[in-house]
């Protein structure tokens, strides 16, 4: 999960990460007749980009006085960290990075998805977790390939001292799986599936699905504090436009996955694979979700799992990071 997390398939495909220009400013709604610019960072996969690719493409930026400078990233964490230095206003994490905001180092804007992309994967031979002992185990540190590692070594009844972890960042993992000088890796698809044409017949020991039960991997939208604190009109406005998006998107997925292909330069066939590992909520969903609670039980779920984890010292309250009724009062 991913912190929701990630490796992006572009860069997985060795691809260059650009920085996109779009919505080329209106004074329509904008803050005393001023388009505001927007830095918003984000991850090249379906979860990261197709909301962005959207409001790119069908002028939501522009219909809400704003402008959007994008940038693409390899993580949620180094996200995390630009929005604490102002380099960036919003940005995309997955699960794995949801204790960040969490800690108060940022305010979730929006849950975006359900993340079921992570995977403990091994190299040919290795059938069970159980065999990971003493053996060299690569992955991100504080994303969702760190969560899904760490899930899948406490139902095996081991933790991490039990494999030799080392962190890497993703493309490392990309070539040192492949090359095998690790012997598994906390991971995701799309960049498992990059590994797979060097590895075909390596093996998937965990997945999300398997602990459905326990714990819940939302996706998110995220701003810095300052932003949300100093820049309200702003932050309405992109709330505004990542719910537009959201409808568009649960209406039109054909039309988004070409979007999204379009915009990291890969193919449909590709963004589709990877769209098949995302549970799209729609907004509906999440308005409903927001309200009743549910959203709070996923965010909770995940709180107690990194304070078990080390990540919080103590469990957070939703309420504290996550910009529930800024969200549903963003309904139209």
């Amino acid at each position: 999960m991913n912190i929701k997390r990630t490796m992006t398939l572009a860069a997985a495909l060795g691809l260059a990460a650009t920085a996109a220009l779009s919505g080329c400013g209106s004074d329509s709604g904008s803050a005393g007749g001023k388009t505001q610019t927007v830095n918003f960072g984000y991850i090249g996969d379906f979860n990261g980009t197709s909301l962005l690719a959207i409001a790119d493409d069908q002028g939501l930026w522009k219909k809400h006085g704003l402008e959007a400078k994008e940038k693409i990233f390899t993580n949620g964490p180094l996200q995390i960290q630009a929005l604490g230095t102002g380099d960036l206003d919003f940005g995309y994490i997955g699960p794995g990075a949801i204790w960040l905001p969490a800690s108060g180092q940022a305010k979730i804007v929006a849950i975006n998805t359900l993340g079921r992309a992570d995977r403990v994967i091994a190299q040919p031979g290795i059938t069970s977790m159980d065999q990971l002992r003493g053996k060299t185990v690569g992955v991100p540190e504080g994303t969702s390939g760190d969560m899904i590692l760490t899930l899948a070594l406490e139902k095996a009844g081991m933790t991490k001292k039990d494999v030799k972890v080392v962190n890497m960042d993703p493309s490392t993992i990309v070539s040192a799986f492949s090359s095998k000088k690790i012997d598994a890796a906390g991971f995701w698809y799309p960049a498992t599936a990059t590994i797979k044409k060097q590895v075909p017949d390596l093996v998937e020991l965990a997945q999300n699905t398997d602990f459905e039960q326990q714990v819940s991997f939302p996706t998110a939208f995220v701003a810095g504090n300052d932003v949300v604190s100093k820049e309200k009109d702003k932050t309405d406005k992109t709330i505004a436009v990542l719910r537009e998006a959201m409808e568009y998107r649960s209406a039109h997925m054909d039309k988004t996955i070409e979007l999204t292909a379009k915009m990291l330069h890969l193919t449909t066939d590709q963004v589709k694979a990877d769209a098949g590992n995302v549970k799209v909520l729609s907004v509906a969903d999440l308005d409903a979700q927001t309200k009743d609670g549910t959203v709070d039980k996923w965010l909770t779920g995940l709180s107690d799992y990194f304070v078990a984890a080390g990540k919080l010292k103590t469990p957070a309250d939703p309420k504290s990071y996550y910009l529930g009724s800024e969200f549903t009062a963003a309904a139209q």
